[in-house]
C-alpha cells in the first residue's frame, strides 16, 4: 500500500480552518451511498465526480504535488492524489471511523441505550434498531400531526432522515404509509375493542361536510372505566348518503353490531327531527338486549350546549342594528396595516392600553361576536375619536354593508343600507349585552367539557340562566328587556317542562356528593317560584326514576347487592338451626339461648337494614370546594356503595353537549379538511378514528373545524408586533386599502 494513503496530519499540512459555501452546500446525505457517483461539473470532464467530495473539503499545502482532503465532519486529512491515492481511504473513513458521519455504517442488531419515553434522566433501555418500528413511528407522526402522505416522499424529510438514522435506508413510499397506517387502525380498534367488552357506554353523534359535500357521522363513545378516568373515544366515522332518521339509524347500528354490541346507556344529539326517529330507531333494535336498562328510558339526551346556541340567538336579533354599526367600525380599523397604527396613535392619546386589541367576528359563531363587542367597547373612545378626525372612516362606514355581514345567521335582514358608526346608544347596548351574554358563553364551555363531568352541572347553570333571564325581563333596561322576554319564551320550550326532559340530568346531581336530594329541591324552588307542591312532586319523580335505576342495576348485579341481603340470607339459616343446636346433648343451655338471641338480633337488623342509595341520601353532604374530585371520590368510596358506585360511573360519564368546546358555540356542521376530503371514506375513518386513540385520553379531539381562534391569534399578533416594534418594515410590500 502507499504511504501516502496513510491517514496522517504532518506538520507541514496546514488544514484550512475556511470551508467554501460549495462544500457546505452540497452536503446532501440523500447522495450518501457508496456505489453513488455524481457527474463531474468540470468543463469538458467526462469522468463521474464520486460522492466522497460531499463530505471532503481539499485543503492548502506548502508541497502542491501532494495533495490532501479534510473531513467536513472531524477534520482527518487524507491524501488525495487522484493519480496515486483515489477515494477508498476516505469513502472507508465515513462510512466506519468517523462518528459524525452520516455514512457511518453501524450494525442493525446493535442495541442502543436511551432513555424511557417522556424522561430526560433515569430510565436507560437498550433500544435496537427496528424497521418496522420506524415505520410504525412514522404513521402514528403522519396520523396525530395530520400531515398528508406525499410528506414521507419529500426531499428534505428524506435528507433529515438520513441524518437522524442512516440505518434506515428504505423510507416507504406513500402508497405504502397508508397501507402501514390502515394496519395500525386495525391494531389499535382491536385493543379497544378488548377495552369496551362489558363497558357500559353513553354515545354522541354529530355531522360532519367534506369540501366535496359529503356528508359523514361521527360516532364517539364516553365512558369511565374501572380507575375512575373518564375517556372519550371515536368509534365510528362512516359516509352517510342521507339525515333521515331511518338512515342514521341503521348507521347507528352498524356500526354497534362491528363493535361487538356494547351495552348502550345514552345517546345524545342535536334537537332535530331525524335525530329523534334515530333515537326511536335504536329503541326498537336494542330494547330487549340482555343488561338494557329499564328499556331504554333514558336512552334520548338532547345537546344542551346545541339549545342554548339556539336561545341566544334569538336574542341576538334584537340587538342587530347595534352589532352592525360596531362590527362596520371594527371592520375599517382591521381592514388595512397603515388604518391599524392611526388607530393605535388614537388609543395613545386618549390613554388606552388594553393589549388585546380587537377581533372580527365569524359568521354562525356567536361567541365571536360576544368577543368583538367585549373588546370593541374598551375603545369607545378611540372610536369617537376616529370618527371626529378621519374623513375616509366617516365616509366609508356610511357605505352599505348589507353584502358583507359576517356576523350570526340571520342577523342583517331588514337593516338599513347605511349603517353610520355606532353611536354612543349602541356603546351602552353593547355593554349591557356582553356582561348579560357572558354568562351564556360560561355556560356554554361548561357544557362541552371534554376531560371532566358534565352531567351534574347542568341543574345549577338552568338555575342561573333562567334567574338572570327572569330578571332581566323585570329589571333590565327596555333594550335588553325585550331580548331577554325572547330569550325566556325559547329557554321555557325547550327546557321548561320536566316530562320532555332526560331524568338523568337531575339525577347527574344528585349523584354529587356535594349536593344530593338537598340541592335538588332548591334548584326546583328556583326554576317553579317556590311552588311547593309542585316542586314536591317533581323532587319525587326524579327520586323514583333514581330508585328504579338503582333496583334495576342491582337486579343486573345480583353478585354484588347490598350486603343487607347477605346478612338476612345468613340469619335464616342460622335461625332455622337454633331448635337443633339449643337441643345438643351436653350443650350449655344458657349458651344456647344467647346464641339464638344473637341470631334473632342479627335478623331483626338485617330487616331494618337500609340500601346503598337510602345509606348515600341519609349522609351529610360533602364540603363544595375547589379541589373537590368527583370522579376520586366515587373511586374511594365505590367499596361501600358497590352498586350505587356503577350507576355513578354510568351516569357521570354522560356528555350533555355533542361538541367539544371549540366548535361548541356554532350551529353550523363541521367541515374536513381539503386533505382528508380528498381520500376514500375508509381511509378517512381510519385517520381520524386512530388520531384520537393514540393521543392521550385527557387531550380533546380536532379534527380540524377550520374556526378561526381569533382570540389567540389577536394576542399573538400583538406580542408579535411589540417584539419587532423597533424594526421598520418596507411599506412597498404592504398595501395601504
Amino acid at each position: 500500500m502507499d504511504p501516502s494513503n496513510e491517514l496522517e496530519t504532518p506538520d507541514d499540512v496546514q488544514p484550512s480552518t475556511e470551508r467554501t459555501m460549495e462544500s457546505i452546500a452540497t452536503n446532501d446525505p440523500l447522495s450518501l451511498k457508496s456505489n453513488v457517483s455524481k457527474p463531474s461539473t468540470g468543463p469538458g470532464s467526462g469522468r463521474k465526480r464520486s460522492v466522497v467530495w460531499d463530505y471532503f473539503t481539499k485543503i492548502q499545502t506548502e508541497d502542491k504535488s501532494r495533495p490532501r482532503a479534510a473531513c467536513n465532519s472531524c477534520g482527518m486529512t487524507y491524501a488525495c492524489d487522484p493519480n496515486i491515492n483515489g477515494t477508498k481511504s476516505m469513502l472507508r473513513h465515513l462510512e466506519k471511523k468517523c462518528k459524525k458521519s452520516p455514512l457511518r455504517k453501524v450494525d442493525r442488531n446493535q442495541s442502543l441505550l436511551s432513555f424511557k419515553s417522556g424522561e430526560s434522566s433515569g430510565g436507560l433501555l437498550p433500544i435496537a434498531f427496528s424497521v418496522e418500528a420506524c415505520r410504525e413511528a412514522l404513521a402514528e407522526m403522519l396520523i396525530v400531526d395530520e400531515l398528508p402522505f406525499r410528506f414521507v416522499e419529500g426531499e428534505s424529510f428524506k435528507k433529515f432522515m438520513l441524518v437522524v438514522q442512516p440505518r434506515w435506508d428504505g423510507i416507504p413510499s406513500r402508497i405504502t404509509i397508508a397501507k402501514d397506517i390502515y394496519k395500525l387502525f386495525l391494531r389499535e380498534k382491536d385493543k379497544l375493542k378488548s377495552a369496551l367488552k362489558g363497558q357500559r357506554i353513553c354515545l354522541t353523534t354529530d355531522i360532519w361536510t367534506s369540501v366535496q359535500n359529503f356528508n359523514y357521522m361521527c360516532l364517539t363513545a364516553h365512558f369511565i372505566d374501572e380507575n375512575w378516568k373518564i375517556h372519550k373515544r371515536v368509534i365510528n366515522f362512516c359516509k352517510v348518503e342521507k339525515h333521515k332518521g331511518e338512515t342514521l339509524g341503521e348507521k347507528i347500528e352498524m356500526c354497534l353490531l362491528e363493535w361487538g354490541r356494547p351495552k348502550i346507556f345514552t345517546i345524545t344529539l342535536n334537537n332535530a327531527n331525524s335525530n329523534n326517529e334515530a333515537v326511536s330507531y335504536i329503541k326498537r333494535k336494542t330494547r330487549n338486549i340482555k343488561d338494557t336498562i329499564l328499556e331504554h328510558e333514558f336512552l334520548h339526551m338532547r345537546c344542551c350546549a346545541h339549545i342554548l346556541n339556539l336561545i341566544v340567538r334569538d336574542g341576538l336579533k334584537e340587538y342587530d342594528q347595534s352589532i352592525a354599526r360596531i362590527r362596520g367600525a371594527v371592520k375599517y380599523v382591521k381592514s388595512s396595516p397603515q388604518r391599524w397604527n392611526t388607530f393605535k396613535q388614537y388609543c395613545d392619546s386618549e390613554n388606552i392600553t388594553n393589549k388585546s386589541g380587537l377581533c372580527l367576528d365569524v359568521a354562525t359563531h356567536w361567541n365571536s361576536t360576544y368577543m368583538m363587542l367585549d373588546r370593541a367597547e374598551k375603545f369607545q373612545k378611540a372610536f369617537q375619536r376616529l370618527e371626529n378626525e378621519d374623513k375616509e372612516y366617516v365616509k366609508s362606514i356610511w357605505e352599505d354593508d348589507s353584502e358583507d355581514d359576517d356576523g350570526i345567521s340571520e342577523l342583517g335582514k331588514g337593516r338599513a343600507s347605511k349603517l353610520g358608526p355606532p353611536t354612543k346608544d349602541d356603546w351602552d347596548k353593547s355593554r349591557l349585552f356582553v356582561k348579560f351574554l357572558k354568562l351564556f358563553y360560561d355556560a356554554t364551555l361548561r357544557f362541552s367539557g371534554a376531560n371532566y363531568v358534565t352531567c351534574n352541572c347542568f341543574a345549577l347553570e338552568l338555575v342561573t340562566i333562567k334567574y338572570a333571564i327572569n330578571l332581566e325581563c323585570v329589571e333590565g333596561p327596555h333594550n335588553l328587556r325585550t331580548m331577554a322576554f325572547s330569550m325566556k319564551s325559547k329557554c321555557e320550550k325547550y327546557w321548561g317542562n320536566l316530562e320532555k326532559m332526560n331524568l338523568l340530568l337531575y339525577i347527574g346531581l344528585v349523584l354529587d356528593p356535594r349536593y344530593k336530594m338537598c340541592c335538588l329541591g332548591f334548584c326546583f324552588e328556583e326554576l317553579y317560584d317556590d311552588d311547593n307542591e309542585k316542586v314536591r312532586m317533581l323532587v319525587g319523580r326524579v327520586k323514583d326514576a333514581l330508585t328504579r335505576l338503582y333496583n334495576n342495576y342491582c337486579e343486573n348485579n345480583e353478585s354484588d347487592v347490598g350486603a343487607q341481603d347477605q346478612i338476612m340470607s345468613q340469619s335464616s339459616m342460622g335461625g332455622a338451626s337454633t331448635t337443633s343446636s339449643t337441643t345438643c346433648v351436653g350443650q350449655d343451655a344458657y349458651k344456647s339461648l344467647k346464641m339464638a338471641l344473637k341470631k334473632r338480633l342479627e335478623l331483626e337488623n338485617a330487616l331494618e337494614s337500609k340500601s346503598e342509595l337510602e345509606i348515600y341520601l341519609s349522609e351529610k353532604c360533602e364540603k363544595d370546594d375547589a379541589k373537590f374530585d368527583l370522579l376520586t371520590w366515587w373511586k374511594v368510596n365505590s367499596f361501600r356503595y358497590r352498586v350505587l358506585s356503577r350507576v355513578a360511573r354510568d351516569v357521570l360519564a354522560i356528555p350533555i353537549s355533542t361538541m367539544a368546546s371549540e366548535s361548541a358555540f356554532s350551529t353550523a356542521n363541521r367541515v374536513l379538511d381539503p386533505f382528508r376530503s380528498s381520500l376514500s371514506p375508509l381511509m378517512v375513518e381510519a385517520l381520524i378514528c386512530t388520531q384520537n386513540w393514540l393521543r392521550s385520553s385527557s387531550a380533546p379531539i380536532n379534527l380540524h373545524t377550520l374556526m378561526d381562534d381569533v382570540e389567540e391569534f389577536e394576542k399573538f399578533d400583538i406580542e408579535l408586533k411589540e417584539d419587532l416594534g423597533s424594526f421598520s418594515r418596507p411599506t412597498s410590500l404592504v398595501g395601504d386599502d
